[in-house]
């Protein structure tokens, strides 16, 4: 089992395209998914077809009232994934859960009782670096950081680079970064190569080879509550996606 938190404490960045298009090309190679939304904001929820308004239970129970991940999660209709749903609910989980016993390691306890259910688990953090996404740090693996190749992005690496080694030295001792990945990719922009290279000579081969491009089908997907994969599967932004799912598969065979 395979937990991976996908986090950058930049927003707009794909973090959420990245795990609701990952978690469907992943489960279309037949591997069992799990795809935990920790954002608010619920939009790994709503792009997997999943009306947020409409949940009798989310996440937030999960981290607040220790419900189970099986009382919680919900079965996609196309994706062939879970999702344990997040809502509006969750932002008000940061100050209740402040004065919570073992507060940073909710999440993990939860993930602890699922014992080898699925193959990988996504976990969407929200783009910030606050007690629900130490929840995600700590419970995870691995990262993997989508990132834009522009010119702020390799400062706020750096920051993140840092509150994982924090996270690593005091709460998850195994937490490695996983991969970065390049997101909304135009290769004419002179900017985002240099920024590309520069990755690339910082991080070497833990920098994916998959490069997600900007593509319009990618952007509309949400708004139908289905995966790329499934709204427009030859578009550029779904082959790339599958291209990813395909190099973590492979990574995750030579590593282990």
């Amino acid at each position: 089992m395979k937990i991976l938190a996908v986090t950058n404490q930049k927003g707009g960045v794909g973090k959420t395209t990245t795990c609701v298009n990952l978690a469907a090309s992943l489960a279309a190679t037949k591997r069992r998914v799990l795809l935990i939304d920790l954002d608010p904001q619920g939009n790994a929820t709503m792009g997997s077809g999943i009306n947020k308004d409409a949940l009798a239970s989310s996440v937030y129970d999960v981290l607040i009232d220790d419900k189970a991940l099986t009382e919680v999660m919900v079965r996609t209709e196309k994706g062939k994934y879970d999702v344990v749903p997040a809502n509006r609910e969750l932002a008000g989980a940061e100050v209740e859960l402040v004065n919570e016993f073992a507060r940073e390691t909710r999440l993990k306890s939860a993930l602890a009782k699922l014992q080898d259910e699925y193959d990988y688990i996504l976990i969407d953090c929200p783009p910030a670096l606050n007690l629900i996404t130490v929840n995600a740090l700590t419970a995870a693996q691995s990262v993997l950081i989508p990132m834009q190749c522009e010119y702020y992005a390799l400062e706020g690496l750096s920051d993140l680079v840092k509150t994982i080694k924090k996270v690593r030295a005091h709460l998850n001792p195994v937490l490695e970064v996983e991969g970065l990945l390049r997101t909304m990719f135009d290769n004419r922009n002179m900017l985002a190569q240099q920024v590309s290279a520069q990755l690339e000579r910082h991080f070497g081969d833990k920098v994916y080879r998959t490069v997600i491009p900007r593509n319009i089908r990618l952007a509309e997907a949400p708004s139908y509550g289905v995966p790329v994969l499934f709204h427009d599967r030859a578009s550029k932004g779904a082959q790339a996606y599958l291209a990813l799912a395909g190099e973590i598969i492979n990574r995750g065979v030579k590593n282990g």
